[in-house]
């Protein structure tokens, strides 16, 4: 049985991406998630955010607050506008909670959130390998590092 055949028409874009060998059976990893997860975490501030993490969330709140305005504009009913202004301010929280998340991966305090062309930089930026201050790598939870630099088994 083909993994395509199990997924809806509308994920299947989605799945094509992430998913290198669609005919291969894997785990139905849905980059929808990463935004999920982002929400369940509403108001956590402690810990660390990867990359993906971060901007998944920032680019499904981008699609979902366009789209809203889009259909207002495309139905010429700019009421359903303010549907968009309620959901910025849903997702306010959980924006600034995953920055500062994100900015504890570089190691830098979530502080430098507000400098603005910086902590564009930050973000882009790879997160500190191994732990550091504010929790274990979320890219390999597992591994610690001794001393020197190397991993424990």
């Amino acid at each position: 049985m083909n993994v395509r055949d199990n997924l809806p028409v509308g994920y299947l874009f989605i799945f094509f991406f992430v998913n290198k060998n669609i005919n291969q059976p894997t785990k139905k990893i849905i980059i929808m998630n990463w935004y999920f997860k982002v929400l369940k975490q509403y108001a956590d501030f402690n810990g660390r955010a990867r990359r993906k993490e971060y901007w998944m969330f920032f680019l499904f709140n981008l699609i979902i607050t366009y789209g809203i305005q889009f259909i207002a504009i495309g139905l010429e009913l700019p009421e359903i506008l303010i549907v968009s202004t309620i959901y910025s301010f849903g997702v306010l929280i959980p924006s600034i909670a995953v920055g500062v998340r994100r900015m504890h991966d570089v190691g830098k305090s979530g502080w430098y959130l507000i400098i603005p062309i910086y902590s564009l930089i930050l973000a882009c930026t790879n997160g500190e390998k191994g732990p550091n201050k504010w929790g274990p790598d979320p890219k390999n939870p597992d591994t610690e590092l001794d001393d020197i630099g190397v991993a424990e088994a």
